[in-house]
Order: C-alpha cells, then structure tokens, then sequence
C-alpha cells in the first residue's frame, strides 16, 4: 500500500505539474514511459537472480529509493529533472516486486490466488489512495506538498526492515536445496512458451487501457464535464477503489474456480461496457468505471499465479516479468496515448482502446493445468 501510493502519486500530480510546467499530453506521457520503462527493465533480470540469490534486505532500498524520487519531483525546477525522479520512482518499483511476490507466495499456505489478491491489494488500495492524497494534501500546497509524503516512505523503510529480517531468520533467504521444476510436468517447453506468449497479450490489452484510466481519466473528465480538479481527483478514486474490489476477488474466485474462468470474464467480458462508456453522461460514465476497474482488475492476480504454475522454479522471474511487462506496456501505452491526445483529443483516445479487451478470445488457448476438483456430498 505504501509503496504504490507513493508510486501513484506521480501521475496523480500530473495536472499540477502541467500547470506548474506547461507540459503538454505528449510530455506528460513521456514521463509516464520513463517511470515504466525503468520500472519494467530491471524487473525479469532481479527476479531471476533472486530466485537463485535472495536478497531479503533489498526491499528498504527499494523504498529509499522511490523516497528519493519523490523528493526529486517536489523540489524540480524543469522538466528534465522531474524525469529523474521518474526515474527514480521506477527504479524502486523494479526492485520492491519481485521479492514482495515471492513472500506473498511465501506465506499463502497453499492459497496462492488469495495470498497474491491480498499482495495486489494492498497495492491497489495504495494507487487509490494516491489522487485522494493530491487532491487533499497536494494540491493545497502545490507541487512540493510531495515531501509530506517522505513521512510515508520511512514508515514503509521501516516495516521492510522488519520483513526482511522475519524473511532471513526464518530460512527463506538462502539458495534453494531442491531446484522445483522449471516447467509445469504436464506441459511441453513449447506449450509453456505459447501460453505464457498468451498471458503477456492478455496483460498488454489490460494495461494499456488501464494506462489510459491511470493518466488521463482525470483530464478526460475536466474536458468532457467540466468537472474541477478536485472533484476528478475523487472520481479517479473511485476507480482506483474498485480496481482494488476487483484483485482482491480475483485470486479467492481463481483458487475456487479455476484462473481460465476469472481471466475469460475479467479481461473479454469487460468489453461491453469499456465500448458504451466513451458515449455516455458523466453519471454513467462514473458507474461504468466502477465496472470496469472491478472486472478488469481480477484477472491481474489470477494470471500472475497461472504464470507461476507454468514455470514453478521461476516464481521470481515469472513475477518479475509480469510486473515489469505491465510497467512497460502501460509506459508506452501513456506515451502513445498522449500524443494521440493531443492529435485528436482524449475522446477519441478513449474510443479506441474501448476494444482492447477484445484480445480477451484468446484465453481460448491457455492450456488447463488445475482444474477444481468437486465437492464429495
């Protein structure tokens, strides 16, 4: 929670920034790319390399450094160094996934849907809580009420110390005795390739939407309603709170019902209502992102753990990947979509992407691997 809503906070100053700087929507997504990019790099290669080496104390480091990212953007005085701070914020995001997915799973006895519904959670709810905090604490203040939230960062360089330390004492952090199968046993290294080549399309048609609702949805109001700044800060809370409705069910409903079941109506059943909003008035626009956010955001925690029963020698890497994958899509999927803004307005860029979540069909292909079993009466 912490760690995202000091994450969130980036693009939720954005209208800030924009004034403060006269950036444009390409610039904006430009800062988005840098943050992601960065996030996105880093992620596969520490994730692979913890798997063999675990490195329990990288996590306060990780949040030192997006402290210091933070700071960055509250004390910038040009556009240049508020994309160091992207960059900074991304460096510690890279860091602070891998691991934290590895102790999720850790410590879910068994229940891996639920353990990562309730890792994404406490993320999600950080995201959302990141436009509340700049409409209330930021935007009083202005671009440096961001170091408020060093106050944060400490709280959460601390209680990763902490974790850190239960996860060494405790045996986890040494070289694994027994290597776990690289491949799901069931599986060709074929079928593993084409389905994780499945899973990673499923995840670009999610976040490149989501992309869009985490940048420019508070634009997209102010434009289209006139709302004030304030008040579309609130509404993208709104979202962002369903969004963290939607992971925490994912898991649960996916350890229950199997993952092909949560992704097929999470990412292609979506589709209706992302193709009606773009059309509607602001109350059903409201009401349709809440939607939206808690269907599309179930089928995160349900993928990241099929991809971990495809290659379970790899839970470092396959997060790793994931989260990195979804950084670096949704990077470039803000830059993108800040320049076709800017072309021919946010309407239009809401319009197309309304039929992302059609990729959805090829859930079809993804292999069964665990199938629930039925109740004896």
């Amino acid at each position: 929670m912490l760690n995202d809503m000091l994450q969130a906070l980036l693009p939720a100053v954005y209208p800030i920034l924009q004034g403060d700087f006269n950036l444009s929507f390409a610039q904006i997504g430009l800062l988005t790319f840098v943050y992601q990019l960065t996030a996105s790099i880093f992620q596969p290669f520490i994730g692979l390399y913890t798997d063999r080496r675990p490195m329990p104390y990288s996590l306060p480091l990780a949040m030192v450094s997006s402290m210091s990212g933070l700071l960055t953007l509250a004390f910038a005085t040009n556009y240049e160094t508020l994309l160091a701070g992207a960059v900074l914020l991304g460096l510690g995001s890279s860091i602070f996934h891998p691991e934290t997915s590895r102790i999720a799973r850790l410590s879910s006895g068994g229940a891996h849907g639920l353990a990562q519904s309730l890792f994404q959670v406490g993320g999600n709810f950080g995201s959302a809580l990141g436009p509340l905090a700049a409409a209330f604490i930021v935007l009083p203040r202005g671009q440096h009420g961001l170091v408020w939230f060093a106050i944060a960062a400490v709280a959460g360089i601390i209680l990763l110390t902490g974790l850190a330390h239960w996860y060494q004492s405790n045996g986890h952090a040494v070289r694994p005795a027994n290597k776990a199968p690289a491949r799901h046993p069931t599986l060709t290294r074929g079928q593993v390739s084409r389905a994780m080549a499945i899973l990673l399309a499923l995840l670009f048609s999610k976040w490149v939407y989501l992309a869009l609702f985490t940048n420019y949805y508070t634009f997209f109001l102010i434009e289209r309603f006139q709302l004030s700044t304030k008040n579309a800060q609130i509404l993208q809370f709104v979202f962002f709170a369903a969004v963290a409705g939607g992971t925490i069910a994912g898991g649960p409903i996916g350890d229950r019902l199997g993952r092909k079941v949560v992704i097929w109506v999470s990412i292609l059943g979506v589709l209706p209502f992302t193709l009606i909003l773009p059309h509607v008035g602001l109350t059903a626009t409201v009401l349709l992102s809440v939607v939206i956010g808690l269907l599309m955001s179930s089928a995160f925690p349900a993928i990241v753990v099929y991809g971990q029963e495809l290659m379970p020698g790899r839970v470092g890497m396959v997060s790793g990947l994931f989260f990195g994958f979804i950084f670096g899509v949704g990077g470039i999927g803000a830059a993108l979509l800040g320049w076709v803004a800017d072309w021919k307005g946010l309407w239009f860029a809401f319009l197309i992407c309304s039929f992302l979540p059609a990729i959805g069909i090829l859930t079809a292909f993804l292999p069964n691997l665990h199938e629930p079993k039925p109740k004896m009466s």
